[in-house]
């Protein structure tokens, strides 16, 4: 499978609507086993770190990452495995947390905007500005009259980041019900693994069927020609980092970057004994 008919093939197209009900979990395309694409995986990150490079030395574009799951989704994994081996000088992560009392005194974006890569940059979202129509819509910690014009809020945020040299990639890596069970009580049987049991995780599954009507309207209404949404197969992770690395090198290469020339004539330099 081509790396363009993978990004083709799980972007939400922008005006269509899609159904999650409808998108396997489970689905690896071709592929049955991690040894198919072993190969694959490693060519995109050899890849990844060259292309990094050269984004940092050129400093003319931006990329923004935003990972979006529900509990045990993968967004860590995805960060650890998809950018292993880039630059940290370039790549910095942003974890979207509880809001600060500092963050809650201004409006929603503003924590956000603080964080969006400048040129050179990858920047990646772990969680991010979404969950102000995510958890907030959920837990009904505002009236829908005010989560309701996020959206659009949303879209024009994303669109004058675009047209100011940010490129956004945005995946909704997307596990079952199931997957996540088997993945919660792995963190609760393994002592290495069970710092990252929350308790309130199991209250927030309960509200599985709320979350998945609020990820199906993100998806729908902020799916834009300036920053698609990719919906990511994710109960295999071997197929996850596939898809994820091949839609970042793909983006990547799209730049046509190149080395800048060095800021002064070099010409007959000698370096010294």
């Amino acid at each position: 499978m081509k790396t363009s008919s993978l990004r083709d093939q799980h972007m939400v197209k922008p005006g269509q609507k899609i159904s999650l009900s409808e998108i396997a979990p489970g689905y690896t395309g071709p592929y049955s086993q991690k040894s198919e694409v072993q190969g694959l995986l490693q060519a995109n990150r050899k890849e990844l770190v060259r292309l990094q490079e050269l984004l940092y030395a050129e400093a003319r574009h931006s990329l923004l990452i935003v990972l979006q799951a529900m509990d045990t989704g993968g967004k860590d994994g995805t960060i650890r495995h998809v950018m292993r081996g880039v630059n940290p000088q370039g790549c910095v992560v942003t974890p979207f947390k509880v809001p600060t009392a500092e963050e809650l005194a201004h409006d929603y974006l503003w924590r956000v905007h603080k964080a969006v890569p400048p040129k050179g940059m990858i920047g990646i979202f772990n969680r991010s500005h979404y969950e102000d129509v995510l958890v907030v819509r959920v837990h009904n910690l505002v009236p829908e009259s005010v989560w309701s014009k996020r959206y659009e809020q949303i879209n024009q945020f994303e669109k004058h980041l675009t047209e100011n040299g940010v490129t956004i990639l945005k995946f909704f890596l997307h596990i079952s019900k199931e997957e996540q069970k088997r993945r919660l009580q792995e963190r609760l049987d393994d002592p290495r693994k069970q710092w990252k049991f929350a308790v309130g995780d199991l209250a927030e599954r309960q509200r599985w069927d709320e979350y998945m009507a609020a990820y199906e309207d993100v998806l729908n209404l902020t799916s834009t020609p300036w920053a698609p949404w990719y919906v990511v197969p994710a109960d295999h992770k071997w197929y996850r980092n596939l898809v994820v690395s091949s839609i970042v090198v793909e983006t990547l290469r799209g730049f046509n970057m190149s080395y800048p020339p060095p800021k002064e004539d070099l010409t007959g330099i000698v370096i010294p004994d």
